[in-house]
């Protein structure tokens, strides 16, 4: 648990294609090793940024396996086992506990929304499972996690914190009563560690500067992080500028880090916000992107896989 609250930065990480729709594990690996070079402390598997939504349980367990026996000594694995079935959702923690990951990302049910008592023992059936952050977006659940459902679950011996999408008010709220947060939003996740004493953030930017975002969790050389976190605003700001992931997996393709392939529905962003990111893309040297080169792509260079 110790190990755990003292990753500050963790990265939602991207779920690669074959032009076939299958997930490339060269690719994959390709972009862990990145985020191990970067000093990224963790990485959350098959997240709303990996796409765990549209992979089947099979591919969702086999990546947990697969990221636990080649990185589990470099990286904390999270494993996003949650789901808005509590049946569904215990069988697949127990078995990413089974294959070895440190910790499991547990969302409240979406959609078929119930009511706080319900919520509460859903976490509850999850988190005797083993040890696990909630996540809370409301934006994403309609549902929002407020204080009066997590502070209980806060003296379970299996939570961690959570993972706040809600803003650093709430951060801040928490922090104060020794409940662990990281940020679930980039573009706030500098003050939120910095000025609101969050744990640190649960990253989609991470996924392509890696190094910039260590930077801004570090604690050494906060004048000169503070400088980084306006100029990469704009950035951290069009990642967003579509539901997430479409644009981290746009600007990845951009970059020539991953394959042109997405899975359905999600498809790339148009020429016209391409070219925004182009410029912001552009102002960041090759060497802090993870990707070879930087493009801006035609429309017709992207497929598009179920």
């Amino acid at each position: 648990m110790k190990r755990l609250k003292a990753a500050s930065l963790m990265t939602a990480i991207k779920t690669p294609y074959t032009d076939k729709g299958e997930v490339c594990l060269k690719t994959y690996d390709f972009l862990i090793e990145q985020q191990i070079s970067a000093g990224v402390d963790g990485i959350i598997v098959g997240g709303t940024t990996g796409e765990g939504h549209l992979l089947s349980w099979e591919e969702h367990l086999m990546l947990i396996a697969h990221c636990v026996n080649n990185f589990g000594d470099k990286l904390i694995i999270v494993g996003n086992t949650g789901s808005n079935n509590t049946r569904e959702a215990i069988k697949a923690t127990e078995n990413g506990f089974a294959m070895g990951m440190d910790a499991a990302l547990q969302i409240n049910p979406y959609y078929g929304r119930t009511s706080i008592r319900g919520v509460s023992e859903h976490f509850k059936r999850v988190l005797d499972i083993g040890p696990a952050f909630i996540y809370n977006v409301p934006g994403r659940t309609g549902q929002d996690l407020t204080p009066e459902i997590i502070e209980p679950l806060s003296t379970h011996k299996n939570f961690i914190g959570v993972k706040e999408c809600s803003g650093n008010d709430r951060i801040a709220y928490y922090e104060k009563r020794g409940i662990a947060c990281w940020s679930g939003n980039d573009d706030e996740c500098y003050v939120g560690r910095h000025v609101h004493g969050s744990h640190g953030v649960i990253s989609v930017a991470s996924n392509i500067i890696p190094g910039f975002m260590r930077q801004l969790m570090d604690k050494d050389n906060v004048e000169e992080s503070a400088k980084l976190n306006d100029k990469l605003q704009g950035l951290m700001k069009w990642l967003f500028c579509e539901p997430n992931p479409i644009a981290i997996n746009t600007a990845m393709i951009m970059t020539d880090a991953v394959p042109n392939n997405f899975r359905l529905p999600y498809i790339a962003l148009t020429k016209e916000q391409r070219e925004v990111g182009l410029e912001l893309l552009k102002a960041i040297e090759t060497k802090d992107l993870v990707g070879d080169s930087l493009s801006l792509l035609e429309d017709s260079d992207f497929n598009y896989c179920i």
